[in-house]
């Protein structure tokens, strides 16, 4: 559940459910008979494909739920770890693993399952693994050269073949789908003794669940996803003439800033060499082009600061507000001068003539140039105490 934490699950939602559904795959592996070697070791005999069909199912319903997930926007593909491979270690483990399921009738996980309901040949098993553990952990640095040789990366299946996602989920159900029905004819061949009929009723249910698959690959590929979507409504937007933008003067935003920074997001849309050069004190970098990246949508979603927009040029700074506005229910504004203009008003003002100037060139003189004073003392003095908290994305690393 790794990419879906924290922003549809807690860190603490995340270990309770963990707990939960941990109990609940055990329980449904020993009630589909996972825990007895006979069915396990069936699929390499012929005359049981269960643990074949329960794998292709377990694997294609989440490949199916990612993709919709991302389709909907709730699930960041990016944040999905995936293990690298390295070749030969992995033929050579493969071969001990299928000679371990074959000899002691159990998998990892399965063992762990029979063990639990107390069967004695599943606590040797297990044993067995855990020296296999700690024998590899004790000769590792003799077999490392063999363990890291032909590193090939994280691969994935679609990328291999020059396929789309899409394309490969479709061809992988398919192939699944084709393996159900022609294991269930070598188990109906081989078990002729005994009864092996599917009532009419379950054949209905079985082909409405196939159709279930290829409908939902079917929708994410056809229809626009979440950001497609999200472009659509801003252009429909645009073409409606529907756009209203909030302004805020130079001024009145070097006051906020000086007096109520704890309540503004100030925000440069511009690329990360332009803010590195020069932005506004207290402003955080978020470029047009990676608005739509989930760790920002805390700060577009929440209600209790405004998000003030800024930028070189009037077109790009509206559109980033404009996206903001449809991501999230924050309060949006945006700067009517451009960064440049900001620039030369606080930290680059033009000196009057202290003699001839009238009273109001001198206090927004004076109010400038304090303004400047206390937006930069401020900025060093609170640094990162002041910014938004922005939540830092990384990859779950782990797998089976």
């Amino acid at each position: 559940m790794g990419p879906l934490v924290p922003f549809i699950i807690s860190n603490e939602m995340n270990l309770i459910l963990a707990l939960v559904l941990g109990f609940g795959f055990g329980f449904i592996l020993e009630q589909a008979g996972f825990s007895s070697t006979k069915k396990l070791v069936g699929l390499f005999y012929g005359y049981d494909f269960t643990v074949l069909r329960v794998f292709f199912t377990a694997g294609v319903t989440a490949m199916i739920g990612v993709i919709f997930f991302h389709y909907l926007g709730i699930l960041d593909l990016s944040l999905i770890y995936i293990n690298p491979t390295f070749l030969r270690s992995s033929i050579v483990g493969g071969l001990v693993m299928g000679a371990g399921f074959i000899i002691g009738g159990f998998c990892p996980g399965t063992s762990l399952c029979a063990a639990a309901i107390g069967k004695m040949n599943a606590m040797v098993f297990v044993l067995g693994g855990l020296l296999g553990v700690f024998a590899f952990t004790e000769t590792y640095p003799l077999i490392e050269d063999f363990y890291t040789a032909d590193a090939m990366g994280p691969l994935t299946m679609y990328g291999q073949f020059g396929i789309s996602r899409n394309l490969f989920a479709f061809l992988m159900t398919a192939v699944a789908l084709a393996a159900f029905y022609f294991t269930w004819k070598i188990e109906k061949k081989v078990r002729k003794n005994s009864q092996f009929h599917t009532p009419k009723t379950w054949k209905k249910r079985y082909t409405y669940a196939a159709i279930v698959p290829f409908i939902v690959i079917a929708v994410v590929t056809f229809l626009p996803d979440h950001d497609e979507r999200l472009e659509n409504r801003i252009a429909e937007t645009k073409r409606q003439q529907k756009c209203v933008f909030h302004e805020i003067s130079a001024d009145k935003m070097a006051y906020e800033i000086v007096n109520r920074h704890y309540e503004l997001n100030i925000i440069d849309v511009r690329t990360p060499e332009e803010f590195a050069a020069y932005h506004i004190p207290m402003a955080i970098n978020i470029p047009l082009a990676n608005i739509h990246d989930r760790q920002w949508e805390t700060i577009f979603k929440q209600k209790v600061k405004t998000n003030i927009f800024y930028a070189d040029n009037d077109t790009l700074v509206r559109m980033s507000c404009l996206k903001a506005k449809h991501i999230g229910k924050s309060e949006n504004l945006i700067l009517r001068e451009s960064v440049h203009e900001f620039r030369e008003m606080f930290f680059n003002p033009s000196v009057p003539d202290f003699a001839a100037a009238t009273k109001q060139v001198l206090n927004e003189y004076h109010f400038r140039v304090k303004a400047a004073n206390d937006m930069k003392n401020l900025e060093d003095a609170l640094k990162n105490i002041g910014k938004p908290v922005i939540t830092e994305l990384k990859v779950a690393k782990g797998g089976c």
